[in-house]
Parts: structure tokens; C-alpha cells; sequence
């Protein structure tokens, strides 16, 4: 949901709708003025601003995403904190020294996200033991998200890898921790997930919450532009397409004219005023994904594009939170009635069959 898409808006709306309302922090000050002479302290004036605009116009959970791969990882990760920020999600990479950045605070929650039960082990394994500090919830994120993606291209489709393997692994390897230390690691299934019989399924095979991003991008309250939206809204399946991101990771995006060119061998000249990814070998690639999601996020589709998960064609209008979390509600109200019918059979009678609900 970055570059400039899930901001103080849509934060504040989702947490007001009971949800957690997360800030992306990813290219968050590439508007500012002094953004290409002062990298650091533009991004954090944002993310400041962003936080306690948030803040004033909610009154739920509040949380930011930071991605590891970030050169300001560090920067943006205490700036959260020093406002104290209710979680910090982090993940594209693995966040081994996160907790460090606490320095006493007690309020901030930390969430890694991951994409295999063996990275969760593995940051655990290391809060523990090198900070005293075991993960509040750890996100596991399969490969039909939208974006940069933890998995190799060949891996996207191989079934060994889909969402639900994915949790039952990351739950089976936070169970230790979570039973030697006496505290509950919830685990927050990502990745594909679109409707309320979706969540259901996903806390049906163990996740304690869900992470959405795709549906909350097609509502009146996301930062993006009304153009980018658009773009979601007129995407058709063939057109949701795996790329090769120039941060070294593969990315699921929305297919355009943008992008056909840079696979036509066009490239985009640019001057990078700021490494703002470390794995970006920004001297040989084609073009700027910061500038090309940054055009994109204003609604400059032709020097841009759209990142999105796998069901972003299924998007077919504009609506409120609001509204899109009453109808996640009741898909799962609805799921869970389906269930009582077809698994509740305790008081079946011959040719009768009384349900609960």
C-alpha cells in the first residue's frame, strides 16, 4: 500500500471501523520539497504528520508498515515508535534488530511479517535472545499479495507454498515460544484474501486475524488518487502479471503501457537523488520504481504503475470502509451459517434436520 496509498485516511477509517489502520511509510515524503537533499528528515516530517493526523481523526488502533529493504528503515522505525505508534509491521527482509529501536517504550507492539514458518523461528529465535522480547503477532504473507513478494518467481504458483500451508507452518513454529514464554503469538494470514468466506476460512485453520489490502484500495477514503483506483476497477484478470521489480524481488502489478514498455527494452532515464532501497542496483536498472509508483499514486499511469494483489480484477466500483467492512461482516456471518447447516446435525431426526443459528 505504498508509495503515498494507505496514508492518514484510510488509516484513521479503518481503525474507526474497528480494524487496524496501517500507514505505509514506504517513498512517504517523495513529495516534500527537500525530499532529494534531505532524505531522512522529509520522510520522517511525513510520517510524523501522517501518525498524528491519524490519531486526531480516529479513535482505534493505528500502525505503520516499514519495510526492512528501506535505506531509512531505521530512521522511519523510531520516528513510529517516538510517536508512539500502536504496532509497527515489518517485513521484506527480516527484521532482526527492531526491538532495539523501543529504547523503553512500552506501548508500540512489534509485528514481523514473513513468508515462511522458518523466518518467524528465525525472529523470534533472535528477539529472544538478544533482546528479551518475543513478536506480539507475526503477519505471514503468501505469494498471491500485491507488490514485492518473499518468494522466487517459480515458487508464486507451486501450491507448496500457498497461504494456508504457509500459516499452519508459522503457527506450528511459534507454538514453542508461545508455550515456553507463556504469551499468545497471534498469527495475521496476508495475501490473497477478498471476502468474508475467505476470513473465515483463514481463522478456521488457525489465523487469529487477516491482513486486507487489495479491497481498500477501491474506496473513497484511500490516499491514491481517484485514477489509480480506476485502474483497479478496469483491470481484468489476464491483466493482474508478475514483474521483476528493480529492487531484486519479483512484484505482482496491474499490466500497462508503462510497464510493456520496460519489457520492449525502453528504459526510463532518471538521476537517483536518493538510495531509497538497498537491494536497487539503481545505476543499471530501467527506471525508478520510487518515481513509477509515486506517478502512479497521483494518477501519471503513463510514467507509472499499479502494484496489486491477485484479485484486483474482481474490483468493480468505489465504496466507503465503512461499508466494504459491513460486507466482509456479513460474508462471514454468512459462512458461518453454512457451516451450522451442513455440519450441525446433533439433534437430526429421520427426514428433519434442526439448525442453530
Amino acid at each position: 500500500m505504498g508509495v503515498r496509498i494507505s496514508l492518514s485516511e484510510l488509516a484513521s477509517a479503518v481503525a474507526n471501523e474497528g480494524g487496524i489502520g496501517v500507514i505505509a511509510t514506504a517513498g512517504i515524503g517523495i513529495l516534500e520539497k527537500d525530499i532529494s537533499t534531505n532524505w531522512i528528515e522529509a520522510n520522517n516530517r511525513v510520517l510524523r504528520n501522517e501518525i498524528r493526523k491519524a490519531k486526531k481523526l480516529s479513535r482505534g488502533i493505528i500502525g505503520v508498515n516499514v519495510m526492512v529493504a528501506l535505506s531509512n528503515y531505521a530512521d522511519l522505525a523510531k520516528t513510529a515508535i517516538e510517536e508512539n505508534i500502536d504496532i509497527v509491521f515489518s517485513g521484506a527482509g527480516l527484521p532482526l534488530h527492531l526491538p532495539q529501536y523501543l529504547n523503553g517504550n512500552t506501548h508500540t507492539k512489534l509485528v514481523p511479517i514473513v513468508s515462511s514458518g522458518r523466518a518467524a523461528k528465525i525472529i523470534a529465535k533472535n528477539w529472544i535472545d538478544k533482546y528479551n522480547y518475543i513478536p506480539d503477532a507475526i503477519v505471514v504473507e503468501g505469494p498471491l499479495a500485491g507488490g514485492h513478494l518473499g518468494f522466487k518467481i517459480e515458487n508464486i504458483e507451486n501450491p507448496e507454498y500457498k497461504l494456508e500451508k504457509l500459516l499452519s507452518e508459522v503457527i506450528e513454529a511459534m507454538k514453542p515460544f508461545a508455550e515456553k514464554y507463556n504469551k499468545p503469538i497471534p498469527v495475521i494470514a496476508a495475501g490473497g484474501i477478498y471476502t468474508g468466506i475467505d476470513i473465515y476460512k483463514f481463522l478456521e485453520l488457525g489465523a487469529s486475524g487477516v491482513q486486507m489490502g487489495t479491497r481498500f484500495v477501491v474506496t473513497n477514503e484511500c490516499d491514491a488518487s481517484i485514477k489509480f483506483k480506476q485502474t483497479y476497477i478496469d483491470s481484468e484478470k489476464e491483466d493482474i502479471i508478475i514483474i521483476k521489480s528493480p529492487v531484486g524481488m519479483p512484484g505482482r502489478a496491474i499490466n500497462n503501457c508503462f510497464l510493456e514498455e520496460v519489457y520492449n527494452g525502453k528504459k526510463k532515464p532518471f538521476k537517483c537523488p536518493y538510495h531509497c532501497i538497498i537491494t536497487c542496483d539503481y545505476k543499471t536498472t530501467p527506471y525508478c520504481i520510487a518515481f513509477a509508483l509515486t506517478n502512479a499514486s497521483k494518477g501519471n499511469l503513463e510514467h507509472g504503475f499499479a502494484f496489486a494483489g491477485k484479485n484486483a480484477y474482481r474490483t468493480k466500483g468505489l465504496t466507503s470502509v465503512k461499508h466494504l467492512i459491513n460486507s466482509l461482516l456479513e460474508e462471514y456471518k454468512q459462512a458461518i451459517r453454512i457451516r451450522q447447516i451442513v455440519f450441525y446435525p446433533m439433534f437430526q431426526r429421520p427426514n428433519e434436520l434442526y439448525v442453530t443459528g
